[in-house]
């Protein structure tokens, strides 16, 4: 439900306007940390590739494990604070953190921030997701 599907390139998306923010990861297994991200809102990006924002999800499909994958809400990704982060405490964003990118969603638990996203889907259709399929909650956040 996207009006623009062309595909972007690391170089394209790094052209995009950015903002930093200083937010904290909260982690389902209890420990959480403060760091720096820098990258594009995804209601940005949602807004430049003409997404149907009255879509139920965003869904990303990611390269860290074997079919991993996890949908968003399209509440959650619309708010101000959710990221397409490309850095990290002012570097090119580490392959441990979700190189080439993250999505940084400081709303909910750390396992609804999808890392190394190859690409998004907006769509009506619930997918599942990687973690959501073990039981987790798909909100799991405020």
């Amino acid at each position: 439900l996207v009006e623009n599907k062309k595909p972007w390139t690391l170089d394209e998306l790094y052209k995009l306007p950015q903002v930093k923010q200083v937010t904290r990861h909260i982690c389902v297994e209890g420990w959480s940390a403060i760091g720096s991200w820098t990258g594009t809102p995804l209601r940005d990006f949602l807004k430049l590739v003409g997404a149907d924002t009255r879509a139920k999800y965003v869904w990303f499909q990611c390269a860290d494990k074997d079919g991993y994958n996890s949908p968003l809400d399209m509440r959650t990704a619309l708010h101000p604070q959710t990221q397409m982060p490309f850095k990290f405490a002012a570097q090119i964003l580490p392959r441990a953190y979700g190189f080439p990118m993250k999505i940084r969603v400081p709303t909910k638990l750390g396992f609804k921030t999808p890392k190394y996203v190859l690409s998004m889907e907006v769509t009506n259709d619930y997918k599942g997701g990687y973690w959501e399929d073990q039981g987790y909650n798909s909100f799991s956040g405020s």
